[in-house]
């Protein structure tokens, strides 16, 4: 008994032998191959020789290459920010140009920003007077773009009015034409004026004259097409969409007059940013 015994162990160190000299990059899936014996520890049949799986070590996973970028960003801990579940080292991939191009853009929009928000284009104008006591605005800016989208040509308003353009733009115009357009540019019918309601004689200073109102006459999609109030409030699938962009100007604008106020209004949309007592009024 003790003779078989010796033989098993003598077995057991040869395969030891053999699975240390295998390569370094091979390593079997399955338990080294041990003989089967019977009940008198005779050895009967000799095991199947074992599996390899090549460039696998201890069944973790397969080491991927790294990128020279990250190598040099990971060589530099101090200057890393602290990575949490939702961070990722693949800014550190991009290209230097790349880059420097989005620092640029970032950099050139916050030197063109207005009324403290970098998606509100233009430059500070100051007080703008006017013959008329009425008029003026004490803190003007002149807005080129809000929220990526150019108006046809630079108006002048007072902050408030400034925001909530931007608010409409980025919370109603732009997801409402986003499959049509996206939209590119607002046609700006009017902006600052010192003059009357609706320029009727003896009517009270409008809006405009206060630097709290603009008028919108179209919307410029990216292909140059262009949907106007005055053809688009006829007929689908303008109607629908300019319904819907008008809707959600009431909220971040005081007063919203479109098509159905009046014959005045038939070919432009007016916003302006007075409240009222009794709430928002659109029409």
């Amino acid at each position: 008994m003790r003779f078989y015994r010796g033989q098993f162990l003598i077995g057991i160190m040869a395969l030891c032998a053999l699975a240390t000299q295998a390569a370094p990059l091979e390593r079997s899936l399955v338990p080294p191959a041990r003989p089967i014996l019977d009940q008198h520890n005779v050895q009967v049949v000799s095991a199947v020789a074992p599996v390899s799986v090549a460039a696998i070590t201890d069944l973790r996973p397969i080491s991927r290459p790294v990128s020279p970028q990250v190598t040099a960003a990971l060589a530099r801990p101090s200057e890393l920010p602290l990575l949490g579940p939702d961070t990722s080292l693949m800014p550190y991939m991009r290209p230097e140009s790349l880059e420097q191009q989005v620092l640029f853009k970032k950099r050139k929009l916050r030197k063109g920003s207005v009324c403290g928000d970098i998606a509100i284009q233009g430059k500070p104008v100051g007080r703008v007077g006017s013959n008329n006591s009425a008029c003026g605005v004490k803190d003007a800016v002149q807005i080129t773009s809000v929220s990526g989208v150019a108006l046809s040509r630079p108006a002048t308003m007072d902050c408030g009015t400034a925001v909530a353009l931007n608010k409409w733009v980025d919370k109603t115009v732009k997801p409402t034409f986003k499959r049509r357009g996206p939209v590119v540019e607002l046609q700006v019918a009017a902006h600052y004026a010192c003059r009357t309601r609706n320029n009727r004689k003896g009517a009270r200073i409008s809006e405009h004259g206060k630097g709290r109102a603009i008028d919108i006459s179209a919307f410029k999609m990216a292909d140059g097409e262009v949907v106007t109030v005055l053809a688009g409030w006829r007929k689908n699938p303008s109607k629908k969409q300019l319904q819907k962009i008008w809707r959600g100007a009431c909220g971040p604008f005081g007063t919203v007059l479109g098509p159905n106020s009046d014959s005045y209004h038939r070919d432009h949309f007016h916003l302006d940013t007075a409240r009222y007592r009794s709430g928002t009024y659109c029409r």
